[in-house]
């Protein structure tokens, strides 16, 4: 039976927690209301990262040191936003936006309309290297790629035009180019240009990598950029023959309301639903906090509801499936010869599993996340219809890995090794990187695909034809 003094503690818990937003003005994380999420969300040019929470929230509130951390790797590249959906005056769009649970977080990315944003749930890890990696690869590129049978068309189109190069050892288009390219989006175009492209390189005179030159545009002088390669010296630098584009964007140009879908627009009885069941969740914690004493337990919901779950803390929160297929794995070497080892076989992708002292055990972090994150990149290859060499899991039971180890001078069995090889083309390279997240591992594939890096030969030794068949011998 309820009591004063528990009642009393209710009362200062719902004050306490309707007190202040997770987020202090001074966090690296931008908080944004439903006045200025068109302005800076929708309408801006820049990707963004979006947590809609409630202050009550347990999971909230430990997700918030991963979630500043992200903000501060991403500073400059993208905008981490927070949005409380405890405010009378946000839960409409919070209800507008599809949140059901919290925290719920969605990358918001620009569309080919003004205004009109790519919205997505975020589901991956909750983790610094999980949101910065998803986020950063959902900044658009605006960079254009030259060769030099391009460059002299480029030049020459709208040669009034400020223009800027990089000419960089490196096949990809990093995020701070990126960036800088949604900055001075039309206003100043921005290419890359390789060093294997010797006549362009020769052209401007480019004796070290990276060089940036900007062209003011007609007949004025080209200027070198010699400051570090980081994002703000770069802006400023671009910034003596023009401004950087404003953002948000000034009030004229500012988005409406409109700019959210209308298809999801609900009634007004939508939004008090949601200012019912935020209610209800924030009480029904409270008084029970109040009775133990103990931290915020948040009433279950149903997965399919939420992008993430409320789940009370002393329970095993409810898993979404994994979509993702995974790699097919190398058992025998019969797989092996003909996946990856037979002279006719082109470009394939192999992660030599290391040994497990327990076959069925999960097997260790990084093992886990780089065959995570080449799942995710083939996987998004063939959502895109986009050709790409096969990624294979090779078991360190298979008979030929600990010799295909030794042959390539790798890691003993009980490491994990990252290799691409090419039978048909006689070569093979190693990935050396520490970090086995999708954005390195993609770094990686990229490099593969457009022949950047070093390759060693094949020996003979390592290349194998498939065992013919044996002729059946069984009597009459």
């Amino acid at each position: 039976m309820p009591t004063v003094k528990n009642s009393l503690t209710v009362l200062a818990f719902l004050s306490f927690v309707n007190a202040d937003a997770i987020y202090t003005k001074k966090s690296p994380v931008l908080q944004v209301d439903s006045k200025s999420y068109d302005s800076l969300i929708a309408g801006s040019n820049h990707t963004s990262i979006v947590e809609f929470y409630a202050p009550w929230c347990g999971h909230c509130q430990n997700l918030k040191p991963t979630y500043e951390e992200a903000a501060k790797s991403l500073a400059g590249l993208a905008k981490v936003a927070a949005v409380n959906c405890d405010e009378d005056s946000n839960k409409l769009l919070c209800s507008q936006m599809g949140v059901q649970g919290f925290p719920t977080l969605k990358i918001i990315k620009p569309g080919s309309k003004p205004g009109r944003p790519i919205v997505e749930d975020y589901q991956g890890p909750r983790n610094v290297k999980g949101i910065v990696g998803a986020v950063v690869d959902k900044i658009p590129n605006h960079v254009k790629r030259l060769q030099e049978k391009d460059l002299d068309g480029w030049l020459s189109t709208s040669n009034e035009t400020t223009k800027a190069i990089l000419f960089t050892e490196k096949g990809t288009t990093s995020a701070i180019l990126r960036a800088i390219a949604i900055d001075f989006l039309g206003k100043i175009n921005i290419a890359q240009i390789r060093n294997k492209e010797t006549a362009a390189v020769e052209m401007f005179g480019i004796s070290t990598f990276p060089t940036l030159v900007l062209l003011p545009g007609g007949a004025k002088d080209s200027l070198v950029y010699d400051g570090e390669m980081k994002k703000e010296p770069i802006v400023t630098f671009l910034s003596q023959i023009v401004p950087p584009n404003p953002d948000p964007a000034p009030e004229s140009t500012k988005a409406s309301s409109s700019r959210r879908p209308k298809a999801t627009r609900p009634s007004s009885s939508s939004s008090s639903a949601f200012s019912e069941a935020s209610a209800s969740h924030k009480s029904a914690e409270a008084s029970e906090a109040a009775a133990s004493g103990s931290t915020i337990v948040l009433e279950d919901f149903d997965a399919s509801e939420s992008p993430m779950p409320i789940v009370p803390p002393s329970e095993t929160p409810i898993t979404v499936p994994d979509s993702t297929p995974p790699l097919r794995s190398l058992v025998t070497l019969a797989d092996l010869i003909l996946s990856c080892l037979d002279p006719k076989i082109g470009t394939c992708v192999m992660a030599l599993l290391p040994s497990q002292v327990d076959a069925d055990a999960t097997p260790p972090e990084p093992v886990a996340q780089a065959l995570k994150s080449l799942a995710l990149i083939a996987e998004k290859h063939v959502k895109r219809k986009a050709k790409l060499f096969p990624f294979y899991a090779v078991p360190a039971e298979n008979e030929a890995t600990e010799k295909l180890r030794d042959k390539l001078g790798l890691k003993p069995v009980t490491e994990l090794e990252i290799i691409a090889m090419n039978t048909k083309r006689g070569w093979w390279r190693r990935y050396s990187g520490e970090n086995t997240d999708v954005v390195s591992m993609e770094s990686f594939i990229d490099a593969i695909k457009l022949g950047d890096g070093k390759k060693e030969s094949l020996d003979e030794g390592v290349i194998l034809q498939p065992a013919e068949k044996e002729a059946d011998h069984d009597e009459l």
